[in-house]
């Protein structure tokens, strides 16, 4: 069922059948088949639980190295299960050096399970935290500790090696669903990489909500945690910025996303405005009011697709592009040509999620696979960059199943 039993020479060679594989292995734990996210404090991150021959194995997906947005992801095994002859079935955890040993798994509910590691001595290095430590910076950064210049930076990278090595024995996940596509959506939606300054390579999914994009953390770090919606794309309020030689000038391209910004303003207290008197006249109607409420909303969506997509039909094939002088960028390898832009905001926060607040930006799509943000008040750019993996076994039962994951996440990492 789980394309393992075709094979059947490999086990009449281990001696296990396909009832056994089945009954022991696969329907035990049918559940924890997919797409998670671990609960890492502000970090988070992406598992993907798929059946591998005999085995059921938990890949880890880690963003390439920083600033390398666009090279492909990195992925490392957690735990497995499988069956040795006709016992039940071994779980083992695949962290540290040393080699599987002896793990469990505990299926809290059907959408959230936890692991555990029995043998935590396995993780440990002759040579200690230090070990450890410059260990995990070369897989995690690519680099050592005196690669790296700047004080702030080694501060971050220290303070998540120490916090996410306290989890190196237990996890809880949760899961996660890729979000759903319409042939009305600007781009596919999906998982992409993004450039977050000092924080390095952080993943990032895209959705599609009428005249709204959002782009939602899966990794985050102690500014914006993960599952917290790191943008949010207007799709009805497109940018048309000036030529590349006024492009490169800040204050030109500040004045017009601020204008676009008191209009998005403006836009919003005449539709308060009209909700209130729709309200007010609603409440003496004979009609029930949610079935009013009902139309207006579906005849509100059609309008907003349909001027996003002409918008993108009126829109040039590809027009020049360049980042203004004072822009900071983690990778200047961006495109020099997109296709369109978009007025955005972007969450910016300090340490600790603390005083969270929407600023303004500009959403920037160079192609199918590629788009950026500028982020008006820190002067900097995030270039993102899809990840190129087909995940089993992620697909969201419906639309509302993924709006409620959506929900859930931002309210845990909240």
């Amino acid at each position: 069922e789980y394309g393992v039993c075709e094979n059947l020479r490999k086990l009449e060679i281990t001696g296990v059948s396909c009832r056994d594989v089945y009954a022991k292995l696969l329907h035990r734990y049918r559940h924890i088949l997919g797409l998670w996210q671990p609960d890492i404090g502000p970090y988070g991150g992406l598992l993907n639980v798929v059946v591998d021959g005999l085995f059921i194995i938990g890949w880890m997906y880690l963003p390439p190295h920083d600033p390398h947005v666009d090279d492909p992801m990195r992925f490392k095994p957690l735990f497995r299960i499988h069956l040795m002859e006709r016992k039940c079935a071994t779980v083992e955890c695949m962290y540290g050096h040393k080699g599987p040993h002896n793990g469990h798994i505990q299926i809290v509910k059907k959408d959230e399970f936890s692991t555990k590691c029995n043998q935590t001595d396995h993780h440990r290095m002759s040579g200690g935290r230090q070990e450890e430590f410059r260990t995990w910076l070369r897989e995690e950064w690519g680099r050592t500790l005196e690669d790296i210049f700047h004080e702030h930076m080694q501060e971050l990278i220290l303070m998540k090696f120490i916090y996410t090595s306290q989890y190196d024995n237990c996890l809880t996940y949760r899961r996660i669903y890729l979000p759903p596509s319409s042939p009305d959506d600007l781009i596919k939606p999906g998982l992409f990489k993004g450039t977050y300054g000092s924080h390095g390579l952080e993943i990032v999914m895209l959705s599609f909500h009428g005249r709204k994009a959002k782009g939602t953390k899966i990794t985050g770090d102690p500014n914006i945690p993960a599952g917290q919606q790191t943008v949010e794309i207007d799709l009805a309020h497109p940018l048309q910025l000036p030529d590349v030689e006024n492009l490169r000038d800040f204050s030109e391209l500040s004045r017009i996303v601020l204008e676009v910004q008191e209009q998005v303003r403006r836009e919003e207290q005449e539709q308060e405005q009209r909700q209130e008197e729709e309200d007010h006249s609603q409440q003496a109607a004979s009609q029930p009011a949610a079935k009013a409420l009902g139309g207006e909303g579906a005849e509100g969506e059609e309008t907003a697709a349909g001027a996003g997509g002409m918008t993108q039909d009126k829109a040039p094939a590809s027009q020049p592009f360049v980042l203004p002088m004072g822009v900071i960028s983690r990778n200047e390898d961006y495109p020099r040509t997109c296709r369109i832009c978009f007025y955005g905001t972007g969450l910016i926060a300090g340490h600790g999620f603390t005083s969270p607040e929407r600023t303004p930006g500009v959403f920037v799509l160079f192609d199918d696979d590629r788009f950026g943000f500028i982020w008006l008040e820190l002067k900097s750019f995030s270039l993102y960059s899809r990840i190129k993996v087909s995940f089993q076994n992620a697909e969201a039962p419906s639309r509302e199943a993924f709006d409620e994951m959506l929900k859930n996440i931002q309210s845990l990492a909240t």
